[in-house]
């Protein structure tokens, strides 16, 4: 499962991206993913990829470690676009099972893991590091946190058991189908069965990149 995703348990050079073209025939130049009616650019793709490199930068001064820290993230783009990919398929499996999410249900949550952290700084401090999430996005990150543990509880699947995770992702994997979700074969492929991104074998397609869940309480 995704790095920084747990309750369903990263700035990068590009070169220009290919043309996708969705399931409908359509060609959507600059496009990352299509996620049912919804398209994912490129352009947002690499708005995250910046937030959270720019966060980085702003909480390592020291070049070495920011260098050792784009070295251990190499892989932010793809993982971010999972993210972005699976948050939108997260909603359809929500939303097919009667579940919505309110702002208190994410404050509550934030509240308790501040808590717990040592802090508000503490714990952006720590998202960022462990799940590049940027901290304008950690209230994103955990309604998607709150929205999967109803999920599963709407499903009656404990996450604790392999039957509970296999009736989750049975409904995960119903979205994606739902969704009809398209990647740009430069960032992979989109697994429906799993919800989940996975590298395409297309040595023709050269990125360049100078590279340049926990469980809730």
């Amino acid at each position: 499962m995704h790095r920084r995703r747990t309750a369903i348990a990263v700035s990068a050079a590009l070169v220009a991206a290919p043309v996708l073209t969705a399931c409908g025939g359509t060609e959507h130049p600059g496009t990352a993913a299509v996620v049912g009616a919804d398209r994912i650019t490129v352009a947002q793709l690499e708005g995250r990829v910046k937030e959270v490199r720019a966060a980085q930068r702003a909480a390592i001064p020291d070049d070495a470690q920011y260098q050792q820290t784009i070295a251990r993230t190499s892989s932010l783009t793809r993982d971010t676009l999972h993210s972005m990919v699976l948050d939108r398929v997260l909603d359809r499996a929500a939303k097919d099972a009667g579940v919505s999410v309110t702002r208190r249900d994410v404050g509550r949550l934030r509240i308790g893991l501040e808590q717990q952290a040592g802090g508000a700084k503490a714990l952006q401090s720590a998202w960022l590091d462990q799940y590049g999430v940027a901290p304008r996005r950690i209230d994103d990150n955990l309604r998607t946190e709150v929205e999967a543990q109803k999920l599963a509880a709407a499903l009656g699947a404990d996450m604790n058991t392999t039957e509970g995770k296999a009736v989750f992702w049975k409904a995960m994997a119903q979205a994606s189908k739902e969704l009809n979700v398209d990647l740009n074969p430069r960032y992979g492929s989109w697994d429906v069965q799993k919800s989940s991104r996975v590298d395409a074998k297309t040595p023709w397609v050269k990125e360049v990149t100078a590279a340049g869940a926990r469980q809730a309480a």
